[in-house]
């Protein structure tokens, strides 16, 4: 089957949803050699991933996860694709810690470095912020802290499969899109990172056909799946089956336009730091804003404010009042809890 589709996907032909789901199923079974799924991999890099194939493998992505169990109404996720290789410090962690001391669950769901300078586990762990081992722990930190964290391989473990091949490649492919839409705890609000605003809006539509809520999908116009602070913002809004797309800048959102290396990093050491200074009021003013930014999106997306300028507004209160810190601070004691335990 899998040689069968192969030949047909090299001479032009696209899946379809169930063909997508199917195939991903065998790779997830650990049906499929290497080769295949590295072969299969490079095509559709190469030509670019249908609505129907990014639904397909959503769907069969969300059929082989752990799920984590829990009764939060008012849950997200910040993960985004990785793979804009902008070396920047891991703002979508930084945005998570700061959203949970404003009283946002947030279910922070990533890795260890695969395609940036620091993952989202390594730079918590630099942070002395305990990563949750199981589902039960995860609950428990969550319902403690308004946050959790949720180590990918833990919850994909099917993903194992193709782990080889992926880092036999070495260049990004569809699971760095399809990670984040298949959030272990099933977040009914999403902040995803896009490296590429074409990419977003076919995700955006395989988000819709899966049922999901309310997502945001963000792309810097330098190419950052982040909110920018350098150049504009392309977000797509999916807010219960409507999609929208627009642009802003950081000037439409009330703060000043920064220098991408004043949030650039070289290693998981100073992404740590630098989120320290951020959140002890010591960081230059692009990296604390840029923080700031994607929160303030956040906050608009879980319905908390009227407008991501408002959002932002919050936020920055928030770093600037301490209560951002404390939140970081307890955090960290989660450590000493689990030590003594």
């Amino acid at each position: 089957m899998f040689k069968k589709i192969l030949s047909e996907l090299i001479d032009g032909k696209r899946l379809s949803e169930t063909e997508a789901k199917e195939i991903m199923d065998v790779i997830m079974n650990g049906q499929a050699e290497d080769s295949q799924i590295a072969s299969l991999l490079t095509v559709l890099r190469l030509r670019g991933e249908t609505v129907d194939e990014l639904t397909g493998f959503i769907r069969s992505l969300r059929g082989h996860v752990l799920p984590l169990e829990h009764d939060i109404p008012e849950l997200i996720d910040t993960c985004g694709t990785g793979g804009d290789g902008a070396s920047t410090f891991n703002i979508s962690t930084a945005t998570a810690i700061l959203l949970s001391s404003l009283g946002v669950n947030v279910a922070k769901h990533g890795n260890r470095a695969v395609s940036s300078k620091s993952g989202s586990a390594d730079v918590l762990e630099h942070l002395e912020i305990p990563i949750q081992q199981t589902p039960q722990e995860a609950r428990s930190a969550l319902e403690r802290t308004n946050m959790c964290f949720l180590f990918a391989p833990q919850y994909h473990v099917a993903m194992k499969h193709a782990v080889k091949a992926r880092k036999q490649i070495g260049f990004r492919t569809v699971f760095n899109c399809l990670g984040p839409m298949a959030n272990p705890a099933g977040s009914n609000y999403q902040l995803i990172g896009v490296y590429d605003a074409d990419l977003a809006l076919k995700m955006a539509e395989a988000m819709k056909r899966v049922g999901a809520e309310r997502v945001l999908f963000v792309t810097g116009g330098e190419g950052l799946d982040e909110c920018s602070i350098t150049t504009h913002t392309t977000m797509v809004e999916l807010n219960n089956g409507k999609i929208d797309s627009y642009q802003f800048i950081p000037e439409d959102m009330g703060i000043k336009r920064g220098s991408l290396e004043d949030i650039q990093v070289s290693t998981v050491k100073e992404s740590a730091e630098l989120i320290k200074q951020i959140f002890s009021g010591e960081a230059n003013e692009a990296a604390t804003n840029v923080v700031a930014l994607n929160a303030g999106a956040c906050l608009y997306l879980v319905g908390r404010v009227d407008s991501i300028a408002e959002g932002v507004k919050t936020a920055r209160n928030a770093l600037a009042g301490g209560v951002a810190l404390e939140q970081l601070k307890r955090l960290q004691y989660e450590k000493e809890l689990k030590l003594h335990a």
